[in-house]
């Protein structure tokens, strides 16, 4: 009997491997888009290019007798250009990053507000700079 028993589960083991799927082809997976687009790459230049020009026009300000108002920043600028660098680096990364994270979990047009805004931002700080200083 057990014979028997183990010869019939192996046939139906046997058997159910033969089963196919359907032969329709499944699905094409919903494509993500690319986060490199000529628009994140207009912006990215422009945030690095606003983000230079906030280095530089804040070191120009401390060589002025002002200070930093940013308390975040306020320990890297205080260390020279090479803090400056470090600290825009970290700043424009960070930013890039959450504009990153916005698009892999799919939304996109937060990306593109958060992009903007980040510009803004920094554009309005470049601003307020160019105004100290002169």
């Amino acid at each position: 009997m057990k014979y028997l028993l183990s010869i019939l589960l192996l046939s139906v083991a046997v058997q159910a491997q033969s089963f196919t799927a359907s032969t329709s082809a499944l699905p094409d997976a919903p494509s993500q888009r690319p986060f490199w687009t000529v628009e994140n790459k207009v912006n990215v230049s422009i945030l690095a290019g606003l983000v230079a020009a906030d280095a530089v026009t804040t070191q120009r300000g401390l060589n002025q007798g002002l200070r930093e108002v940013n308390p975040i920043m306020r320990p890297f600028v205080t260390r020279g250009a090479a803090g400056e660098a470090a600290g825009s680096a970290l700043g424009f990364g960070a930013g890039v990053g959450v504009v990153y994270l916005l698009h892999r979990s799919h939304h996109y047009k937060a990306e593109h507000i958060t992009m903007r805004l980040i510009v803004a931002g920094e554009g309005a700080c470049v601003a307020n700079n160019i105004l100290a200083i002169r």
